[in-house]
């Protein structure tokens, strides 16, 4: 799969009248690969550090929106797109992340726990706005 975008990548590069050059790297021996696969790892594990730091910001604005009740649509509208954003970075990071760093799952799992409080923030902030609404019972 990395092979397939590599070359789609220099077809793109190819195409703006540029040069690129595909080249195959292999370790002198196992211990010298090691070290690039922890390099890799190490990179990887810092951008997922770095998203469950904003995974931690967007749980606190959720839970600061819960704290002074303010369940509005727009709020609901503006969240949403923190948590697409928040997706798309993941997906980078994924793309990326050869070897499976050890802090994939964890920032997996962050992400999911996002999406339920977005999810739940969502159901109240629709109910509020349902309760807000005047009766039609009492209307001719």
């Amino acid at each position: 799969a990395h092979a397939r975008r590599l070359k789609l990548l220099q077809n793109e590069i190819s195409d703006m009248d540029g040069e690129a050059v595909l080249l195959e790297a292999v370790g002198l021996d196992r211990a010298q690969e090691l070290k690039v696969i922890a390099r890799f790892s190490a990179e990887r594990d810092e951008a997922y550090r770095e998203f469950i730091s904003r995974c931690d910001d967007f749980e606190g604005e959720i839970a600061k929106e819960r704290g002074i009740g303010k369940f509005t649509y727009a709020e609901v509208e503006e969240n949403e797109e923190d948590l697409t954003k928040l997706r798309a970075w993941l997906d980078k990071i994924v793309r990326l992340d050869f070897y499976g760093a050890s802090l994939r799952s964890e920032a997996e799992e962050r992400f999911a726990r996002c999406a339920a409080l977005l999810d739940d923030y969502a159901h109240d902030a629709f109910e509020a706005q349902d309760e807000n609404r005047p009766s039609t019972e009492s209307l001719p």
